[in-house]
């Protein structure tokens, strides 16, 4: 009987023993601090940074104090070694925990981002230091390990020279924000957005869908350009886009041309301030080069919007009849000849006359009346986003638009709403052509827009031959002109007059405009 007591005794001091030399173990490896520091760490940054590193060295450390109590109970000789590794673990979880702390909780809370390469620089070091202190508090001797050190740093040294270069140079970027996540730089032949700053190299992703890695080393060696920074001024880089145009061109009234062209509206990713510019750069054998310099807002789509400037370029040299040069030592190898001119010239009137057939303001004019227009009409395209006319300004002349799409906006309240679409057949600028009126809506092209201008002087011409064309515009214009008013009737209060008092108006301030008798 006593030795069966004996027994049922021992079966219940081993449980008890096992769990004190587990408590015992985890109160002298600092178990519930670490879980503590864990636990405050993952609250306070939400999962985000270095936790999950020191949840990772948490879960190890606790499987070792586990094993450590086990061998400590069984009088294993293993258990110190055992228990400085447990330690030292638990110790790396509190580093990992506090660095996520600072880093991801404290800091941005204060408005403050460490570069990546410091955070892992200041916790390495911590770790280090921490660890050296923990372990000689432990009774490892460090004397032994100090003086292999010093050797194993000289000769790590000599042969990771390269890489503690390139090393040391992502610390220097990082800490003197010379370069950052997000700059566009050039260095030598390659251009491109830095999209990360690591410890050995800087990644480069280029407009060719490419990623560069550049050695952290190369870039404190060599020189680096930073597009679009300026202090103290927003990122824009300055793009130039040259043309050419023949003497028979002044040059003053080139750049006068191209350069209202460029302010008169205004472009995706070209910067207001400051404004374009337009300046001769040189002359060749048979024109001058000119350069319309802008500022990029958005250095990620430099040529396409190269490629709009240029078609700005371009349509406003075709609408002032300045062609783009062609060299001089250019051959022509179709032959000239009388028919072939002819022939030119008539498709060319035809699309004339045909314009003014298709507009409704001339319906009720002769045919030769008609014909006389056209032979008036000045060609007249226009790129996607000009304006062809602004509200409130003046200018005396009609456009028939014969192929695009353009969108009439009213100011109301200081805003600008959209009221019409105007497509090929429609025209603009009655009232100012034949009433000297400012223009009572903006118009913008849609897409590119090509068009007819008929001016003031060549309907005067017309008008002076056949007096009696007033009357017949003015009804059709008076019709014209009550339509829109019923179309945009909320965006006004004035009252509808009849047809007929319209027209009288209208005639009498069109013979006024003209000069004529009433």
């Amino acid at each position: 009987m006593l030795g069966v007591a004996r027994g049922r005794f021992s079966a219940l001091v081993r449980p008890m023993r096992v769990a004190y030399a587990l408590l015992e173990e985890a109160l002298s490896a600092w178990t519930p601090w670490i879980i503590v520091a864990v636990a405050v760490a993952t609250l306070t940054t939400r999962g985000k940074g270095r936790v999950r590193m020191a949840n990772f060295f948490l879960a190890v450390h606790l499987i070792l104090v586990v094993v450590g109590a086990a061998l400590h109970s069984a009088g294993s000789n293993a258990y110190s070694d055992v228990h400085l590794v447990t330690s030292l673990l638990g110790t790396l979880a509190i580093v990992s925990a506090a660095g996520a702390v600072l880093f991801h909780g404290v800091l941005p809370r204060l408005h403050i981002t460490a570069p990546q390469i410091i955070q892992d620089v200041s916790v390495a070091g911590a770790a280090l230091v921490v660890l050296l202190f923990v372990a000689s508090r432990k009774g490892l001797n460090l004397s032994g390990i100090v003086a292999t050190s010093a050797v194993l740093t000289a000769v790590v040294g000599l042969s990771l020279q390269d890489t503690l270069g390139n090393i040391l140079g992502g610390i220097a970027l990082q800490t003197d924000e010379s370069i950052k996540v997000g700059d566009w730089i050039q260095v030598g032949d390659v251009t491109g957005r830095v999209s990360n700053i690591h410890w050995r190299y800087t990644a480069v992703e280029t407009r060719d869908w490419e990623t560069v890695v550049v050695p952290n080393s190369v870039l404190i060696k060599t020189q680096v350009t930073v597009l679009g920074r300026r202090t103290d001024q927003p990122l824009q880089l300055r793009r130039s886009v040259d043309f050419n145009v023949d003497f028979r061109f002044p040059p003053p009234e080139v750049i006068r041309v191209v350069t209202e062209a460029l302010h008169a509206a205004p472009m995706p990713n070209v910067a207001r301030l400051p404004l374009p510019d337009v300046v001769l750069r040189e002359f060749r054998e048979s024109w001058g080069r000119y350069t319309a310099r802008y500022y990029l807002t958005d250095i990620a789509v430099d040529d396409p919007t190269d490629s709009r400037v240029r078609e700005r370029v371009y349509f406003a040299l075709s609408r002032a009849g300045m062609n783009l040069s062609i060299p001089a030592h250019a051959l022509f190898l179709t032959q000239d000849s009388n028919e072939r001119r002819a022939q030119k010239r008539g498709q060319f009137s035809e699309r004339k006359r045909h314009a003014i057939e298709i507009t409704g303001l001339f319906a009720s004019l002769s045919p030769e009346d008609q014909a006389d227009l056209a032979e008036s009409l000045v060609y007249a395209p226009f790129a996607k986003g000009e304006a062809l006319t602004r509200q409130g300004s003046r200018a005396h002349w009609l456009y028939i638009i014969e192929e695009g799409e353009c969108a009439v906006q009213v100011e109301v309240d200081g805003k600008q709403r959209q009221v019409a679409t105007l497509r090929a057949g429609d025209f603009m600028g009655e009232m100012s052509l034949l009433t000297g009126a400012e223009r009572s809506a903006t118009v913008e092209a849609q897409t590119d827009v090509q068009c007819w201008r008929l001016g003031r002087t060549d309907f005067e011409a017309l008008l002076k031959r056949r007096p009696e064309i007033a009357e017949e515009v003015a009804e059709t214009l008076a019709k014209r002109q009550i339509e829109l008013d019923r179309a945009r009737h909320d965006l006004t209060e004035e009252h509808h007059v009849d047809a007929l008092e319209r027209k009288r108006d209208l005639t009498e301030k069109i013979r006024s405009f003209f000069g004529m008798d009433p």
